[in-house]
């Protein structure tokens, strides 16, 4: 850097000693300013020039000595005050540990909170598979009680086709079919406690209702709603079984009623064509109360359909349809043609000319035809020494030897023989000795009413 100050003083001449100099001097000082205005500072570098005005350059002085003094004041009060340094850095590694622990902190809840998530879901699903397990268990249930027959029909009296009945009415109004055997019929409020074979749609509640009450809720209304299910098939199968149970008493009290040995009957009742190896029914320790009692049932059921085909073979059923109204009751009375008194060895049931006539209980035809004062006569061997008697048809539909089922049409009311009209005369014999029929019709009755 080189001045731009320049001065030039003029040279003093001889002739100028004497008359010049105060003219000089004022020339002096009016060039100055003008000289002082155009200088400054010039910094050369590789040939160049850039050139500052004094006021810059005497900033640019100012401000880096300044920056010096204020380093090495600092540098000074530092290397003598290590305290300061000390407690910075602590400050520093102190904010740095606390960021760390609520990082930390964070973290923990993080884990925590999907730690419990997770605790939530797996308790979830296994009480979701629980309901599901039970909800599977109630439709195998319901299942098994849709499987129990409502009525037990071995050897029942069916009513007529409808053609027949359509035949039947166009001649003279005819009342309901016979009544053979005691039907089992479930309580009224059946429908309402024995669940349907279709297996069971529980109706989850809204999701809605899941957000504002929480899932332990509805949770809590899928088990109240299987506690209510399970209640009435419980109920269901309770009624089954004292249905049942009742009906047993009934079926057995009819032998006493008749004074016919069961055991005996039972030996001699003809039986379909089966078989197969004998494998027993476990009940295990474990079971539960459905299963306990849906095992009583099946032995309680195997008992009665062992005495419907017993009683099949005892004729404790009505001869014809309707309402009984006998002529002429079992006993000594008054003969219609002589007027004397006679032994009347059966029943004579008010009917019409042409009304059918039904077989009471199964067996085979001993006697089919014309038989002297029974007119044309059906007689029908039960086994066991039991037969039953129809006197006074007009037709016959049966030949000797043939199967009779129940309630079978063996032939038609007439008024053949030894007879004042239109009836069917039935009797009942036990071992060809002529009892009364009603003592069986009254065991029928009360078998049924129960």
């Amino acid at each position: 850097m080189s001045s731009g100050h320049y001065s030039e003083y003029p040279k003093h001449q001889a002739h100028d000693h004497g008359k010049a100099p105060a003219r000089r001097h004022a020339t002096s000082h009016a060039v100055a300013p003008a000289a002082r205005a155009q200088s400054g500072y010039t910094l050369v570098h590789a040939g160049k020039q850039v050139r500052f005005g004094p006021v810059a350059f005497w900033i640019v002085i100012g401000t880096v000595t300044v920056l010096g003094m204020w380093s090495a004041a600092t540098a000074t009060y530092f290397a003598f005050r290590d305290d300061v340094l000390t407690r910075l850095i602590a400050r520093q590694a102190e904010m740095q540990y606390a960021y760390e622990d609520r990082i930390a902190e964070l973290r923990t809840k993080v884990d925590r909170t999907t730690s419990r998530q997770l605790l939530d879901q797996e308790q979830f699903d296994q009480k979701l598979e629980q309901i599901m397990r039970r909800q599977t268990t109630l439709e195998s249930r319901a299942t098994a009680l849709g499987a129990i027959p409502e009525a037990s029909v071995t050897g029942s009296i069916r009513p007529p086709s409808r053609g027949a009945a359509a035949n039947d009415a166009a001649s003279s109004p005819k009342p309901s079919p016979i009544s053979d055997t005691v039907i089992f019929v479930a309580p009224p409020d059946r429908e309402a406690r024995l669940e349907s074979r279709a297996p069971i749609v529980v109706q989850v509640p809204p999701n809605q209702f899941a957000k504002v009450q929480g899932v332990d809720n509805v949770l809590v209304r899928l088990q109240t709603s299987l506690d209510k299910v399970e209640g009435r098939q419980m109920a269901a199968l309770s009624a089954v079984e004292d249905g049942m149970e009742s009906r047993v008493r009934r079926m057995r009290g009819v032998f006493t009623d008749l004074g016919l040995n069961m055991p005996q009957l039972e030996a001699a009742t003809p039986r379909a064509g089966m078989g197969g190896p004998f494998v027993p029914v476990k009940l295990g320790p474990d079971a539960a109360a459905f299963e306990r009692l849906l095992y009583r049932i099946n032995v309680t059921r195997a008992q009665v359909e062992r005495l419907n085909r017993t009683l099949a073979l005892v004729p404790y059923r009505k001869p014809v349809i309707g309402e009984v109204e006998f002529t002429s009751g079992f006993g000594v009375r008054s003969d219609p043609f002589l007027g004397r008194p006679a032994m009347h060895t059966g029943l004579d049931f008010r009917a019409a000319s042409g009304d059918p006539v039904r077989a009471t209980a199964n067996g085979k035809v001993v006697s089919s035809g014309w038989a002297g004062g029974y007119g044309r006569m059906v007689e029908i061997d039960h086994g066991n020494g039991l037969s039953t008697r129809y006197g006074h048809l007009s037709e016959i539909g049966v030949r000797v030897g043939d199967s009779i089922k129940i309630g079978q049409v063996i032939g038609a009311v007439g008024s053949t023989g030894r007879s004042t009209g239109p009836h069917l005369h039935y009797e009942t014999r036990i071992e060809g000795e002529a009892v009364d029929p009603q003592k069986f019709l009254r065991a029928g009755v009360r078998l049924s009413a129960g």
